[in-house]
């Protein structure tokens, strides 16, 4: 048992590995500069729950009794907390370094893509305990069906020696990872180039012990060196190949095999999602007829098309889409179900925008519809050192020019003003997670 301290705790992967940590007998304590600004947060209290302590972020917490101490990627060398574990003499490792050794003391999957692994990462864990193999689990979404009060929905600690987890490669350290299997579902610009994150993607594909499986219709990754591959698709050949697939407003229905599968989630990007977990577990020699009914029990992780109102007249969605493959595909699901949708998305940061600029303009143009209409919220800023050199000004500014209907939304509460404007309603962005709310309260006013 060891006593570890975690620095910005709240995020998405750090409460992840802290519950974790917690489930498999270690002591946590931890601090998060939201948490300051807002003690009443859900994690914030889930983390509590589970019996974490909460300090406030400014070293006061961190003293020599530590075995070691985990930071986020997010919390710059300069903080209160850094310099105080340094002077303290205790061990400090980043979030990256400290899932790394975790996955070496596992039979693990490691599931990357820029899109999709956080989604596939939990429908993999949530069949697996479907099926009474015990997984453990760590990854960035929030499997709903996972959630209880002492648990945000991003871990589980099985009793077996499996563990799936999300390998992010937007800090790079997916190089350092050497899994038993791994899954690559996507590959388009997000955190880095694409030429810099298939680099990483097949050297991930070398440290992989025993299978890689590849989404065979993506041609990003088609032009990557892999090895040790099976894969799976909806257009091209391959190992797992759907066939008479039927994309239902909410659902998809597929056969596989000659087997009938019922997807609970929409998109043909959820179809490839679940492909992926299919061909994993059939690596794992369990029978296509076993997995049916899990897959059709998976309800989705938080934020991942959220239906906050559906009674025929109006619709209200909100989605973690943030990069531009992420919502070109929330786009095309949507434009299959309705007419005449108001978008409103958040940039997720000011690098991030700065790097995928061109990207977002583009599929905004080619995806808005003349009776569409997006609104832009400001830039997300979660605090820290961040260079402030670009704006949702300059996205609108190119994407009316080309035509379509787009503003700047200032401020939220100035959408209530315009209401009866639209009849669907579509929240999207990452990080951010008031924006949940925001649907939420949109829902409302709509009723």
């Amino acid at each position: 048992m060891a006593k570890i301290f975690f620095s910005g705790i709240g995020g998405s992967g750090m409460s992840a590995l802290a519950c974790f940590s917690v489930d498999k007998g270690h002591i946590v304590v931890g601090s998060d500069r939201s948490f300051d600004r807002n003690p009443d947060q859900p994690v914030c209290k889930i983390l509590k729950a589970k019996g974490i302590k909460i300090v406030p972020q400014d070293g006061s917490g961190v003293d020599g009794s530590f075995d070691f101490a985990v930071f986020s990627t997010a919390v710059e060398d300069n903080q209160l907390e850094v310099i105080k574990a340094k002077q303290s003499g205790i061990p400090v490792k980043t979030r990256p370094e400290y899932l790394c050794e975790i996955v070496s003391e596992y039979k693990t999957v490691a599931v990357a893509g820029t899109s999709g692994k956080s989604t596939i990462a939990g429908m993999l864990a949530f069949v697996m305990k479907r099926l009474g193999l015990h997984p453990n689990y760590t990854g960035g979404g929030r499997v709903k069906q996972f959630k209880t009060s002492e648990n945000p929905g991003n871990s589980l600690a099985g009793k077996s020696n499996f563990l799936i987890v999300e390998a992010c490669e937007s800090d790079g350290s997916i190089v350092n990872y050497q899994p038993s299997y791994s899954i690559i579902s996507s590959l388009s610009l997000d955190h880095n180039s694409i030429e810099k994150t298939a680099e990483m993607f097949e050297t991930l594909s070398t440290n992989t012990k025993e299978r890689v499986i590849i989404n065979h219709d993506d041609e990003n990754l088609s032009r990557c060196n892999f090895n040790k591959t099976i894969g799976f698709s909806i257009d091209t050949d391959s190992d797992y190949r759907a066939e008479a697939v039927e994309y239902q407003p909410f659902e998809t229905t597929f056969k596989l095999q000659g087997i009938n599968f019922r997807l609970s989630l929409p998109g043909k990007h959820n179809l490839y999602n679940a492909l992926s977990c299919i061909a994993m577990l059939s690596e794992l020699e369990i029978k296509l007829e076993d997995i049916v009914e899990g897959l059709a029990d998976f309800s989705g992780l938080d934020r991942r098309f959220d239906i906050y109102l559906n009674n025929g007249k109006k619709l209200v969605i909100d989605d973690y889409a943030h990069n531009p493959h992420k919502i070109e595909n929330l786009m095309e699901s949507l434009k299959k179900i309705w007419e005449s949708i108001c978008y409103i998305f958040q940039p997720h940061g000011f690098g991030p925008t700065r790097l995928m600029k061109q990207g977002y303009i583009e599929v905004f143009i080619r995806h808005l519809r003349a009776e569409d209409h997006l609104f832009l919220l400001p830039i997300y800023y979660a605090g820290g050192t961040s260079l402030k050199d670009i704006s949702s000004e300059d996205l609108c500014r190119e994407i009316k020019a080309a035509g379509k209907s787009v503003d700047v939304l200032s401020e939220r509460s100035l959408l209530f003003e315009r209401l009866n404007s639209w009849n669907a309603y579509v929240v999207f962005g990452a990080r951010d997670e008031s924006l949940a709310d925001f649907a939420g309260e949109i829902a409302f006013r709509l009723k």
